[in-house]
């Protein structure tokens, strides 16, 4: 069956559907004895899981340490897998523009090219409100590059549209607010902006069932200080904002640092590793963790942990 058969593709637009992001890994080219193929697919997510195939368990551990990266970076990479040296000799990837070319001592004597396509969905903003404030939200937010969800009412905000946001804008004035603000801010919506005066903002603020830290959240007035005055100037200030906390979230929201960011070298074979929920690892041998490429290497490293603790401190 080929790997871009519907259920990889029905997994796809699910993601995207969910304003997930992921990353899309494609064999390009492939040296035998190499047991992936061209046209190979699989996915991987944020959280360090694969989905699909694109080769053995050594591969597969290479291929998500790079794939996160470029989650995290958001351009395209090609990914050279070898069982040789690479070409500075020292085992280390070497980074070209655009490429990058890591050694995988645990290939038997096949290489792949990789095509890793980080997809990382528009952030969504929800406005709520009629108002020409909302409206030029609504008109503004699609040239960002932003997906605009408007709902005139509390009740055509859905649950699943706050928990796929990246910003809410509550310009209602006075309609439907407090529960969604309160349901904005347990489903924990990076940026949430109520546009209103600083006397009304701190009333709304005072009355909803929120402690302090909570409340400390919501943006009211919504928008950076630009002196704006007119609606569109009022919904450039807001989009502003919006971009000035989805940037500083952006990190933290598409690859938490303990199953995204965070990498070791599996001690039996050399390999850096991404440190993830599905990444093999071992307790024996000491009090530190240590993580690996495969089951396999984990298995040899436990037959005699004692011979890896003195190659580490050598």
């Amino acid at each position: 069956m080929s790997p871009t058969a519907p259920p990889l593709e029905a997994r796809m637009a699910e993601l995207t559907g969910r304003h997930v992001p992921f990353v899309k890994a494609t064999v390009v080219r492939a040296r035998r004895p190499a047991s992936a193929r061209p046209g190979d697919t699989a996915l991987v997510l944020a959280d360090g899981r694969v989905e699909g195939f694109v080769g053995g368990a050594c591969a597969e551990a290479t291929v998500r340490v790079q794939a996160l990266r470029t989650l995290r970076s958001g351009e395209s990479l090609l990914l050279r897998i070898s069982p040789e040296e690479t070409a500075d000799g020292t085992g280390e990837p070497v980074v070209e523009e655009g490429a990058v070319s890591v050694a995988n001592p645990c290939l038997s004597g096949g290489e792949l090219e990789i095509f890793l396509e980080p997809l990382r969905p528009a952030p969504r903003v929800v406005v709520l409100g009629e108002s020409p404030i909302a409206r030029a939200l609504a008109a503004f937010g699609p040239v960002l590059g932003y997906e605009i969800t408007e709902a005139s009412g509390a009740d055509g905000i859905t649950p699943e549209d706050l928990a796929g946001s990246q910003a809410l804008v509550i310009a209602s004035h006075g309609r439907g607010e407090e529960p969604v603000l309160v349901s904005a801010v347990r489903a924990g919506v990076p940026y949430i902006g109520l546009v209103a005066s600083p006397r009304r903002g701190a009333a709304v603020l005072d009355a909803l069932p929120l402690d302090a830290e909570e409340r400390a959240r919501i943006h009211t007035p919504a928008g950076l200080w630009i002196g704006a005055r007119t609606p569109g100037e009022i919904a450039v200030s807001i989009l502003a904002e919006v971009i000035q906390t989805v940037r500083e979230l952006s990190v933290e929201v598409e690859a938490p640092p303990e199953t995204g960011s965070v990498t070791a070298v599996d001690p039996v074979c050399g390999m850096t590793v991404s440190v993830a929920d599905s990444t093999p690892y071992s307790d024996e041998g000491g009090d530190e963790r240590r993580w690996f490429c495969c089951a396999g290497c984990r298995a040899t490293y436990e037959t005699d942990p004692a011979r890896y603790a003195k190659a580490d401190a050598s």
